[in-house]
């Protein structure tokens, strides 16, 4: 007899982390912790001292007294716990999409005699915009993939477009679709086989899947902190830019935060040496600080539990799928996959609206996908089991 979702939550080592974060509302399922985290109550706490104490009672003396360090401290914390790369390499700065086009053109600078920018079709919105935008502002052409939702971009997939011309690639690492899990290490070999330089997108995998950015070589990366770092709505992004590219990633939005001395107000601009390069305006300090108590606790959990018990979740969920009789567009195989599995119905969209009013929030995703996602931190099997029941009863 196959476990009850009471007993494999007693099993699980990580349930005790659920207790960490704010539970107060009233739902039967938060099956959407993929696109927004819940709150850590170490980040109340953080937020509410921050606020009475650093900004109300030390004031522009805080500057001074640690938040300008913050952007690379932080940044620093996060890519050594999340994405496996040595310090001064990565910096809390910005949304996702200032990083990406930040990245994008330094990329393009560091392979100047090429014109192409290959892309898959099936990457979310933003990037694809994004690509198109620097690529007509640096007169160079997109190249795009057309994989299969589910398989995905493979390296025999990229073989057929990767050539002389190739100057960037830029992919996740998840799939926000269908959640399939790409090959990171194998295709960025791929990509610098082909002369090229590889930027990957972790909006759906940092913090849930084990990264190691430095010992893949991968040149830049990029990622959101409101999804399984749990920092909260428009949370600042993270970028990363491998250490032996530092000294010539030129990005197209210079401030006096990414000056080489921050405070000389000088005449002329000169770029700082280290990741600080990255930088534009002034950051948000608060937002930063939600960032490293996110970063904290996945640290304390660790990121190989996570990752167990993501698999763990996702099994189980499929499994209850199955049993309900639903079609899955999400690999089978948990080694192909992130955090989040994806169910394709005709009546979707009006599945997913019937299912929010039962209490329980997945997400919708154009034309007639609904998307399940697990926080290993937050997410039981108690929740998995009740959402699928109610989805199941609806899909009927």
């Amino acid at each position: 007899m196959a476990a009850s979702p009471h007993d494999l939550d007693s099993a699980d080592p990580l349930a005790s982390f659920r207790d960490r974060f704010v539970i107060d509302d009233d739902l039967v399922a938060y099956l959407d912790g993929n696109s927004l985290g819940r709150l850590p109550v170490a980040t109340l706490d953080r937020l509410t001292t921050f606020v009475r104490q650093e900004w109300g009672s030390r004031l522009i003396r805080g500057w001074s007294e640690g938040w300008v360090d913050l952007p690379v401290t932080v940044g620093d914390e996060l890519g050594r716990e999340l994405l496996g790369a040595a310090d001064g390499q990565t910096v809390i700065a910005d949304s996702t999409s200032v990083c990406i086009h930040k990245l994008l053109h330094a990329a393009a600078g560091l392979r100047a005699d090429r014109d192409e920018i290959i892309i898959d079709a099936t990457n979310f919105p933003t990037d694809r915009y994004l690509v198109e935008a620097v690529a007509e502002a640096r007169g160079m052409t997109v190249r795009r993939l057309e994989p299969d939702l589910v398989e995905n971009v493979t390296t025999e997939v990229l073989a057929g477009a990767l050539g002389e011309r190739t100057a960037v690639v830029l992919l996740s690492h998840v799939d926000y679709r269908s959640g399939t899990l790409l090959d990171l290490p194998a295709i960025t070999d791929a990509v610098h086989a082909a002369g090229a330089v590889v930027i990957w997108d972790l909006c759906h995998s940092a913090g849930v899947v084990p990264i190691e950015l430095d010992s893949a070589g991968v040149d830049f990366a990029v990622g959101c902190t409101y999804k399984y770092v749990n920092a909260g709505p428009g949370a600042p992004a993270f970028a990363y830019v491998a250490a032996r590219h530092l000294a010539q990633a030129e990005q197209p939005i210079p401030g006096w935060w990414s000056a080489a001395d921050l405070f000389a107000m000088s005449d002329t601009y000169e770029a700082s040496p280290t990741v600080r390069r990255m930088l534009s305006g002034t950051p948000p300090v608060a937002a930063i600080l939600a960032v490293q108590e996110g970063v904290r606790l996945i640290a304390e959990a660790g990121i190989g539990p996570i990752r167990d018990k993501s698999v763990a979740l996702t099994t189980y969920l499929i499994e209850q799928l199955d049993a309900a009789g639903l079609e899955i567009v999400t690999p089978r195989d948990p080694h192909r996959r992130g955090s989040h599995v994806t169910v394709r119905h005709p009546r979707a969209r009006e599945i997913a609206a019937e299912m929010l009013e039962r209490g329980v929030v997945p997400d919708f995703r154009e034309p007639d996908l609904i998307r399940l996602g697990l926080s290993p931190l937050t997410t039981s099997y108690v929740e998995v089991a009740a959402g699928v029941a109610v989805l199941a009863e609806l899909a009927r």
